[in-house]
């Protein structure tokens, strides 16, 4: 048997957790199994275990690790580790120093470490890591000791502290077959540096069948690791044309007529009745659900979700909802509703966003200002206040590549980017300003184009979490709305707000294809 020879391929990390293990399963064919289902790396962990039992576990494991070439590694214990010539060590922050068990540690073997800041993974690269574990990602119940829970968001953060350095780096807690996806997919750095892999512990040893949990967690990592990072937008090199964008939006159009999907949309209870109407004029079908038993089934039938959370009165309806429908790989929209005007919603709106993963965020200056983090544009109650950000095509692509999503900026001069090109439209009517909930029922239709772009997207491997052009999806529900209230505007009926709101809604049941065509106005930046 051949002893682990480097480079340490850490895509499908396992740490040992014999506690978890089925009634009557062996570990050590456990372990075998997920070895051959995929597992490249193991790492033992024993904390409760005396040091003889844990060198002859330690030993046996070693046995298994080599027949397969895979990198076996002693958690905490560098004694351990020595007296039985493990392929390395990984300590936490509360461990033996890091820089100690490098200098302790023969040439060669490998060193990893657990960090939760940028600055203690500038220090595990000073102190000569391998590779870092970051977390904790998600709540577990695996470990007792577990710190501030970073949130998938958080991960990116930590992952440009990396930058220049060869150090790999893992996600670490919590870790599944359902949220390894949502995790590859966020956790990315704002320079789009990635995860090398995922550590995961339950999601393996507490199952009947290791090798296929094993097989099925590589199968979407090896998507998603061996292909560029993949964003909501459709894949090309070649440049973007108006004209290109415009027509594949009237065909969206189309597809929303010829399917009616089903958008399920959680929205605050002012707009509830004019969502539901616009969703219906542009030919989708609406449900208007918050009860938590009800999200699996509706993510099972449903094209869309839309969250609007104007009154933040069903959020456990709202956290549960997105699991499903990330699970199900549709779109989900967000539509953070004032969410700088109070410390409430801002929070509120960080745990849904470190709970599903959006497709599109769609809000106005001050809504995007406030998930930014920026003070140029103010907000008043619902409403931005000031003239906008000085260069919001930069402001839209920073906020794009953090939130890893499609942002949509509703405004006098709309903005829509996918964190690499942005599009600016004029489009739209001062009347919209003057009814209630003029950008909730954007979100609607953003949700209702998005549905129909999941539609006629085309069936992608285990790496994306939404089929189809999301980036178009937003752009067609935002001209959708900016086009018709247009043409509403323009009719003798109309003599102010009270009549504008059911002549909108005329004009999207009759907006068609070649209306789009010829009155749609974009700018590529």
């Amino acid at each position: 048997m051949a002893p682990f020879q480097g480079p340490a391929d850490y895509s499908l990390y396992l740490v040992t957790g014999r506690e978890l293990l089925p009634p009557d399963a062996d570990y050590y064919e456990t372990l075998e199994e997920a070895i051959k289902g995929g597992v490249t790396v193991v790492q033992v962990r024993e904390k409760n275990t005396g040091t003889r039992d844990f060198l002859e576990i330690a030993r046996k494991t070693k046995e298994i690790c080599q027949k397969y070439s895979v990198p076996m590694l002693i958690n905490d214990r560098i004694d351990i580790a020595l007296a039985m010539g493990a392929d390395g060590v990984h300590v936490g922050q509360s461990d033996m120093p890091a820089a100690l068990v490098r200098r302790l540690l023969p040439a060669g073997a490998l060193l990893g470490v657990s960090v939760n800041t940028p600055a203690e993974a500038r220090a595990a690269v000073a102190d000569g890591a391998d590779y870092v574990g970051i977390g904790p990602v998600w709540s577990t119940l695996t470990k007792t000791d577990i710190r501030h829970v970073l949130g998938v968001r958080g991960v990116g953060e930590v992952l440009d502290a990396l930058s220049g350095s060869d150090v790999k780096a893992v996600g670490i807690a919590g870790i599944n077959e359902k949220n390894v996806l949502r995790t590859l997919h966020g956790a990315v750095s704002p320079a789009g540096k990635t995860l090398d892999g995922v550590a995961v512990v339950s999601a393996i040893m507490a199952s009947s069948r290791p090798y296929d949990a094993a097989h099925r967690l590589l199968g979407i990592l090896f998507s998603f690791l061996t292909a560029p990072v993949p964003l909501f937008s459709a894949p090309s090199s070649a440049p973007l044309h108006a004209h290109d964008i415009v027509h594949t939006v009237a065909s969206l159009l189309e597809k929303v007529r010829e399917s009616s999907p089903l958008v399920h949309q959680i929205t605050n209870a002012v707009v509830t009745n004019q969502s539901a109407n616009v969703t219906l004029a542009l030919g989708a079908s609406p449900i208007m659900a918050t009860a938590v038993p009800e999200m699996e089934d509706l993510s099972k039938v449903s094209g869309a979700l839309l969250v609007n959370f104007g009154t933040i009165s069903d959020k456990s309806g709202m956290l549960e909802a997105g699991r499903w429908v990330n699970a199900r790989r549709n779109p989900i929209v967000f539509d953070p509703v004032a969410v700088g005007a109070t410390k409430y919603r801002f929070e509120t709106a960080q745990e849904l966003l470190n709970t599903w993963q959006a497709s599109v965020i769609k809000g106005n200056p001050a809504e995007i200002g406030a998930l930014a983090k920026s003070a140029e544009v103010q907000s008043k109650g619902v409403d931005s206040v000031g003239d906008g950000f000085a260069d919001p095509a930069e402001m839209l692509g920073l906020l794009a590549r953090k939130e890893r999503c499609i942002i949509a900026m509703t405004g006098k001069t709309d903005w829509i980017s996918d964190g690499r090109v942005a599009i600016s439209s004029p489009n739209g009517h001062e009347l919209l300003a003057s009814i209630t909930g003029s950008g909730c029922i954007v979100g609607t239709s953003v949700a209702t184009f998005c549905a129909a772009a999941n539609l006629v997207g085309k069936k992608e491997t285990d790496r994306h979490l939404v089929r189809g052009d999301m980036f178009v999806g937003a752009i067609g529900g935002i001209l959708a709305i900016t086009i018709a209230s247009e043409l509403a505007a323009a009719r003798e009926d109309v003599k102010g707000s009270g009549t504008f709101l059911p002549a909108l809604i005329d004009e999207l049941y009759n907006l068609t294809p070649e209306k789009i065509i010829e009155r749609a106005k974009i700018e590529i930046h």
